[in-house]
């Protein structure tokens, strides 16, 4: 053992094991429960919210890869994150984190959708949209899976493991004062915060030791359809989405705002191409007028103020199409208790 592990107290270098070189592929990543009960506690630690794309990397002696959180290579889209990666002296390492391309001072996930489900990494660059990653756990190092280490104990060693220069960015963090801190995030127009329990290990599945503390309403919807547009409208009028709730497509309405030009006419292309007779929606007939039905496979990201009596989105605003998550695991957001 040598390197940053050296300096680990005794009884966390127990926590350690020994582990080969992970797999890309096989890589999986810690999910975070949304929550609407604020706190503040010394034990936990608040984050910001980005408005990206989750991304795993590993980084061996032939290079690093990216990869999204089901497994789909990212090295293609975001080719300056891998160069960076590559170039740390350190040779052997797994990061978790998120690409986020900037409109202002803010994230914009609308931004980030020219680059991505690119794979051509001279395409990716042509788009002229500059990309950061920011990194914020460590879940490997020189041959040593980290996962059951505290979360502070990881990231400080992520801190002293990588150097962290454009587009790399290491993510910081407030102890405590989770409810001041969502104040100002909200203020300034972030997403939200996500808490995370500072002495939580890491866990490849969603887990109420990190949560997600939101400013507004904002979650994966399926689309199962879309209407004829009006006007001087192109492509399309509205999405029509939902959620699978008990294995069923059930309809959350439809999506008329949040959309340029360029997106209605290229999302109209990927809708006939997913063309279908019959509605994918379950629980009876849904009316919309010049509405089309195509097969639920394309998943959107919607902002929206809040959810109606009868399980609709009020007020939803398109933001872009997500390409990792697989439709089938898109469901309903709940709540919960945070602790």
């Amino acid at each position: 053992m040598t390197g940053p592990l050296d300096d680990l107290p005794a009884e966390e270098r127990k926590l350690l094991r020994g582990d080969p070189r992970p797999d890309p592929r096989e890589v999986r990543p810690m999910l975070a429960t949304l929550t609407s009960d604020y706190f503040s506690d010394p034990g936990w630690l608040f984050e910001r919210k980005l408005d990206g794309q989750r991304c795993l990397a590993v980084r061996d002696p032939e290079g690093a890869a990216l990869s999204s959180r089901s497994g789909l290579p990212l090295s293609g889209a975001y080719p300056e994150v891998a160069e960076a990666l590559a170039r740390q002296q350190n040779t052997g390492f797994v990061v978790d984190g998120e690409v986020v391309a900037f409109e202002g001072s803010r994230t914009s996930f609308a931004r980030l959708q020219q680059r991505m489900g690119i794979e051509n990494p001279r395409a990716a660059r042509a788009t002229g949209v500059a990309v950061r990653y920011y990194v914020f756990d460590l879940l490997w190092l020189d041959g040593y899976d980290l996962t059951r280490l505290p979360l502070r104990t990881r990231k400080a060693l992520l801190r002293r493991s990588l150097t962290f220069s454009s587009p790399l960015r290491f993510t910081a963090h407030r102890n405590a004062q989770g409810e001041a801190y969502l104040r100002q995030a909200c203020g300034w127009g972030w997403e939200g915060l996500i808490a995370k329990r500072a002495d939580s290990t890491y866990a490849a599945r969603r887990s109420r030791d990190w949560l997600k503390f939101k400013c507004a309403q904002r979650q994966e919807m399926v689309i199962g359809g879309f209407t004829e547009p009006a006007g001087s409208r192109t492509g399309f009028g509205a999405l029509l989405v939902g959620y699978y709730e008990g294995g069923r497509l059930r309809y959350a309405g439809k999506v008329g705002t949040g959309y340029d030009r360029r997106t209605l006419t290229a999302l109209r292309e990927r809708l006939d191409e997913l063309a279908c007779d019959r509605q994918p929606f379950a629980g009876g007939r849904i009316r919309e007028r010049g509405a089309h039905w195509v097969r639920p496979e394309l998943v959107a990201e919607i902002a929206f103020t809040e959810w109606t009596g009868d399980g609709k989105l009020r007020h939803p605003r398109f933001e872009g199409l997500r390409d990792d998550k697989p439709a089938r695991e898109v469901v309903r957001e709940r709540p919960v208790g945070s602790r």
